[in-house]
């Protein structure tokens, strides 16, 4: 039987090995397997449910592409939050996430169009109780295209022509209100399962604002890739960066679940869910649940 005094001090002194019981086993453990409880809100619905542990705060700025300043500060009430990721599949959905990315594109003077139905696209929304506080769209390619090749085609039909799959992200945004890492690395890891796992994407592309370049590489391990251009769709220079799924694979598997007992790691990857999460939810989703 699992000892959970062991298992959370082992957590919280960075002991904890990759064979050991992931968090989702240990409210298995303490709250029993619920599923047959749930309503269909919390099961069908819900992707993943997560309340993060305290966390710097630094996603003041992240609209499109991501903070400018990275604090220390502290938010007491981050442990008590519940966030639970949902797609956007529904017209309510995509105009709550709408609402969301006009409020904070405007905050930055950025343009945006309202969301729309794509069957290449997928659309993430993280909610805190009923509101949506971030969002984020992962384009697959295909036939149509993606959203860089409006801006970036060479680059996108070189690494086609290297045999690499690729997708793309954008319309990100995450309230300026919300304090926690967990959320903005919730909806990259998200993305990661999407493309990676289930459409076997060997490459991620987003377009930043050149200020926010450093971040990306420090952060993620996204590497430039296009010299700086003025997007139109959003009225603002842009650069495009590439990130490997395997190097993001390797430092999930390295880092995530950590959280905070990662000392020195700069990355947001320790934030990202364990690696044996990421399986399990990769699994149900492909079952359809």
């Amino acid at each position: 039987m699992l000892d959970i005094h062991n298992f959370f001090s082992g957590i919280m002194h960075g002991r904890r090995k990759a064979d050991a019981w992931s968090m989702l086993d240990v409210r298995k453990f303490l709250f029993g397997n619920k599923k047959r409880h749930r309503t269909p809100d919390e099961w069908d619905k819900t992707i993943v449910a997560f309340s993060p542990n305290f966390s710097p705060s630094w996603l003041r700025d992240l609209a499109l592409p991501a903070p400018e300043d990275i604090a220390n500060q502290r938010d007491e009430n981050a442990e008590q939050q519940v966030f639970k990721v949902r797609l956007a599949n529904s017209e309510d959905r995509r105009k709550s996430a709408s609402l969301l990315i006009q409020k904070m594109y405007d905050w930055r003077g950025y343009d945006a169009d309202a969301l729309k139905h794509d069957p290449n696209k997928i659309t993430l929304a993280v909610y805190q109780e009923d509101k949506v506080v971030g969002t984020m769209s992962l384009g697959m390619d295909s036939p149509q295209g993606m959203v860089v090749d409006q801006l970036y085609k060479p680059e996108a039909d070189q690494l086609r022509a290297e045999g690499r799959k690729l997708c793309d992200i954008t319309r990100l945004a995450v309230d300026h209100d919300i304090k926690s890492k967990s959320v903005l690395a919730s909806l990259f890891h998200m993305a990661f399962i999407y493309g990676h796992n289930i459409h076997h994407a060997t490459d991620f592309l987003i377009e930043v604002n050149p200020r926010h370049v450093l971040f990306y590489e420090r952060m993620m391990g996204f590497e430039p890739f296009g010299e700086e251009k003025t997007c139109p769709r959003v009225n603002a220079p842009a650069v495009l960066m590439r990130l490997d799924a395997t190097h993001a694979d390797e430092q999930i598997i390295r880092y995530g679940g950590m959280g905070a007992v990662a000392t020195g790691v700069r990355s947001i990857y320790p934030y990202f869910f364990s690696h044996d999460d990421e399986l399990g939810i990769t699994q149900r989703l492909l079952r359809g649940e």
